[in-house]
């Protein structure tokens, strides 16, 4: 059986996640088959898993389809993934699991909690300078400085390069320009040599410290196994939050009686953020490996093979969700998997619930009003969901 629109040409292509509708196609793939082979072309052939069921078993089940080998569909003429077997997003237990234990403190609701008020402080300063400079991109200008600025610290950057650090980021995760990308890129890579090497002669309290001197399995880690996992730090701490806050920012411009919900009823708010993380799944999809002879709802999986997951269509399924194409504020249950499932579940979540719900009470707390300013831009990407800018005003009540 073939879905005239299931083919790797169309479904690998970012324009169709962009402006597109992926949700109508991944419907019909939901009830139509919901395990379905794309032939190699381009890129090596996979399974597409767009059900909510057979998604969060894949993810559950790290010992029959690993992450070692890669997250992110590749080229067979790019080899192996560089990190994989080697940071946080691409071990496998029982590797991952010490891996994470490495720095898993720093991210717990304790640690969080000690984060609030300063968190409270960036957004205000934030949003009194969008306000006084009329017009803003809410992606990178406000739903961007938070995440960097809170991992940032984490990481023992020092106040004084935080800003060199944003400038950087923003090009190397938020341009479309390869050339610029890959240069910022480096330039970000560099300052984290010079502060491991810094943390291996003068440890502090931070992350960087905590991976420079730490053992893992009885040995530290490598050079560059600590410069790669700062990237995934980095890459993990920022891009999900600023996608996600941004869409939901977006979502709620289109839909002013929601806002106006939750300015009347703030308790609404951590419901809201769990609705935002559904709606905007800004993790596109993700990548594992059989690692033996397997079966998914039936259909043979053979070792070896590449399983891609949908997760905007498991986070959509009509199976788990009341009416999943409605943007629900209030909505109860809501056991989405944009944070993942099981081993891989992010480390990061509480903080990353927290920097939304920190954002947004501070612009129903303001008492500003947020006016889109221009047409929303979407990111032209398979791999991550969301916005690349966001034009707004805003301006006191």
């Amino acid at each position: 059986m073939t879905l005239a629109l299931a083919t790797p040409e169309q479904l690998l292509d970012p324009e169709l996640h962009a402006t597109g509708d992926p949700h109508a196609l991944w419907r019909r793939m939901r009830a139509e088959r919901p395990v379905h082979w794309h032939e190699p072309g381009a890129l090596p052939g996979f399974w597409s898993l767009t059900r909510y069921e057979h998604v969060r078993a894949v993810c559950r089940d790290p010992g029959t389809f690993s992450s070692a080998q890669g997250i992110v569909l590749r080229p067979e003429s790019h080899g192996q993934d560089p990190g994989g077997g080697r940071t946080l997003a691409l071990t496998d237990p029982p590797r991952h699991r010490r891996l994470r234990a490495v720095v898993a403190d720093w991210f717990t609701s304790r640690s969080t909690r000690s984060l609030e008020e300063s968190m409270r402080e960036v957004v205000r300063s934030v949003i009194a300078k969008a306000i006084s400079e009329g017009t803003c991109d809410f992606v990178t200008d406000v739903a961007a400085r938070l995440p960097l600025y809170v991992i940032c610290r984490l990481m023992g950057v020092p106040a004084e390069d935080r800003e060199t650090l944003f400038q950087l980021a923003g090009v190397a995760f938020g341009t479309a320009d390869p050339v610029a990308q890959s240069a910022a890129h480096q330039e970000i890579m560099q300052y984290f040599v010079e502060l491991m090497y810094r943390r291996m002669e003068e440890p502090a309290d931070d992350l960087v410290s905590m991976l420079a001197n730490r053992t893992v399995e009885g040995e530290l880690l490598s050079e560059d196994d600590i410069l790669l996992n700062c990237d995934n730090l980095l890459v993990g701490g920022t891009e999900n939050v600023r996608l996600a806050t941004s869409g939901g920012m977006l979502a709620l411009l289109e839909r002013p009686d929601e806002w106006q919900r939750l300015a009347a009823d703030p308790a609404l708010l951590p419901r809201a953020v769990e609705e935002i993380l559904r709606w905007t799944s800004s993790a596109n999809v993700v990548m594992r490996v059989a690692t033996a002879p397997t079966a998914v709802a039936g259909q043979p999986i053979g070792a070896g093979d590449r399983l891609m997951l949908w997760i905007p269509s498991a986070n959509r399924d009509e199976q788990v969700f009341a009416e999943p194409d409605r943007f629900d504020p209030a909505r109860r249950p809501n056991r989405h998997l944009a944070l993942g499932s099981g081993e891989h579940f992010c480390l990061g979540s509480v903080l990353a619930r927290t920097e939304m719900r920190v954002l947004f009470r501070e612009l129903l707390d303001m008492a500003v009003r947020v006016e889109q300013a221009g047409p929303a831009v979407p990111v032209r990407s398979i791999v991550v969901n969301g916005l690349e800018s966001l034009p707004v005003r805003i301006v006191p009540r």
